[in-house]
């Protein structure tokens, strides 16, 4: 009895190698899903996922416009601070209202009409209010100066409106009628001529 070698019977030929897999009868290899761009010759294609539009930013949160205003209060060119009391905030003057150059001053208050961050919307707004106070007749020769930040501010009044929700044309009518009451006899015929479309609160 001749004794087997071991593991003869799992010896294999030279150069043998084990099968390979092969993909069974009719499968097809998938292709690759690409991405287009909407309203393109490759949307139409198959195996394409369309790219939707990009988001318009309607909610997106806007930086603030930089105005004049902002620009002098930054650099501690305007004389005010702000002053806290029991009845809330005010302005506190470094110097009297009354010695004010007001051809230099009240018109860059005019261009912060449009900020919307505190403490620059209280300083403008509270800052014109107190000028046509005690301005007296400094006011009347200004009128021209103020026209072209009205008009700057009245074409933002809408989406100034939608993000503060406050209505800053009836803010700029309500400067108006303080600048008519405020300016003098003549007050209003300046006006007039500058803004066509006013109408007087004193003469209606």
């Amino acid at each position: 009895m001749v004794e087997e070698k071991e593991g003869s019977g799992s010896s294999k030929p030279a150069g043998d190698s084990s099968p390979q897999l092969q993909e069974p009868l009719g499968h097809v290899k998938k292709s690759k899903q690409q991405v287009s761009e909407g309203f393109t010759i490759k949307a139409m294609m198959k195996n394409t996922l369309v790219r939707g539009p990009p988001s318009a930013g309607a909610f997106k949160e806007r930086p603030p416009k930089p105005t004049i205003f902002r620009k002098f209060y930054e650099r501690g060119d305007l004389p005010i601070a702000l002053d806290h009391d029991t009845k809330g905030n005010r302005i506190a003057w470094k110097v009297e209202i009354e010695t004010l150059d007001y051809s230099s001053y009240l018109p860059i208050f005019f261009h912060g009409l449009c900020e919307m961050t505190f403490p620059h919307e209280f300083f403008a707004r509270q800052g014109i209010h107190d000028m046509l106070e005690h301005g007296g007749n400094k006011i009347l020769p200004v009128i021209p100066q103020l026209i072209i930040p009205i008009k700057i501010n009245s074409g933002d009044g809408i989406e100034y409106s939608q993000q503060k929700r406050e209505n800053i044309g009836d803010l700029i009518q309500e400067t108006l009628e303080a600048l008519e009451r405020c300016g003098g006899e003549n007050a209003f015929i300046n006006i007039k001529y500058m803004i066509p479309t006013y109408q007087s609160c004193i003469l209606n």
